[in-house]
């Protein structure tokens, strides 16, 4: 990635162009051999022991990514062992931070994101995107606005009406500052004509705290991956407004930006699987070819179901990038949020 990413936060539309080697003296395990009479495939190595950081508390959509893509890692039997690793604070940056000062380690893998993009930026850390190593893209989520089910907010024009009338009065529980749910609550504003700076958006760490902070009524809403929220909505203990896709979410009755006549705040935030900086041309490309085969199973398509996640499969040197063509058009929207300084 080019040196400029550091300062960058990324958002992704849905409709977007749109973990270590075997231990010493084991022989790797290998996948892709073909039937008698056909040609062989590539052969895949598996890994051995690998841990998957989760940059973000138990709960939030960085630990389901991280623990899903464990599971399908383990079903494809493509490593030995699988540790995932809640390391939270400051949007991802406490995690890079602890991944990037170890350069040229193996049997680590991390997920990322856009909030870890701008927590780069909204930081001030002294460690950026340019000291890990992009693997892949994986997924991309939607957005759903949500209210405790006692709430007297009944639609997504309620809860709009009551923030254009009093923003401060409104407090809306979200990921941290500068993340997809900042950016895309930032955006709804706009388009009802609410200044963005206004919002009073309450950040959290994980989306276990925010859905406490929901059912206790600490606060008016709540924003989120649909993931975060969906046990809850099924449940009937919250209450979705709005989705930020403009397709229905099989299970779940709720408008999406296309009923509400805005397409265009189709959106999706994204999240990936990084590498710690410095390591080789052979152990990255033994990574990508774990990755794409790890998504090209049915253990990784029912993970994608069942979380309602969206397909964004980008690997190695296209995912790279797609980093750096993506950092120049999002910072120009941090910065109509507030949030970067141009």
């Amino acid at each position: 990635m080019k040196q400029h990413v550091k300062v960058a936060a990324v958002v992704a539309a849905v409709g977007m162009a749109l973990v270590g080697c075997t231990t010493a003296g084991q022989a790797p395990t290998t996948s892709g051999s073909a039937a008698p009479g056909e040609t062989e495939a590539a052969e895949v190595q598996s890994l051995g022991r690998i841990e998957i950081i989760a940059p973000a508390n138990p709960g939030s959509g960085w630990d389901q990514t991280a623990r899903a893509f464990g599971t399908a890692l383990e079903s494809a039997e493509l490593a030995e062992s699988i540790t995932v690793t809640n390391v939270p604070g400051a949007s991802g940056t406490v995690a890079l931070a602890q991944v990037a000062s170890n350069p040229g380690r193996e049997g680590v893998l991390m997920a990322s994101g856009l909030a870890m993009m701008s927590g780069v930026l909204t930081n001030e850390t002294g460690v950026s995107l340019d000291d890990i190593t992009p693997i892949a893209r994986l997924i991309g989520e939607a957005e759903v606005i949500v209210v405790p089910e006692a709430s007297e907010i009944q639609s997504i024009e309620d809860l709009m009406a009551a923030i254009a009338e009093d923003p401060g009065a409104v407090p809306i529980a979200g990921g941290s500052a500068g993340s997809a749910d900042h950016v895309f609550l930032g955006l709804l504003a706009e388009a009802y004509e609410i200044e963005p700076s206004s919002l009073n958006y309450v950040p959290f760490s994980g989306g276990g705290e925010a859905t406490t902070a929901l059912l206790g009524n600490q606060v008016s809403a709540g924003i989120a991956g649909i993931g975060e929220f969906r046990d809850q909505i099924l449940e009937g203990t919250l209450r979705p407004l709005l989705i930020s896709s403009t397709e229905p979410v099989e299970g779940i009755e709720v408008q999406n930006v296309e009923d509400i006549g805005h397409p265009d705040l189709e959106f999706a935030n994204w999240r990936s699987i990084m590498a710690p900086g410095g390591i080789d041309d052979e152990l990255r490309e033994q990574y990508v070819q774990v990755v794409t085969e790890v998504v090209e199973s049915d253990a990784w398509a029912e993970q994608l179901e069942t979380n309602d996640w969206a397909d964004l499969f980008l690997a190695g040197d296209e995912f790279d990038a797609w980093l750096d063509e993506e950092n120049t058009r999002v910072e120009g929207v941090l910065s109509q949020l507030g949030l970067v300084v141009q």
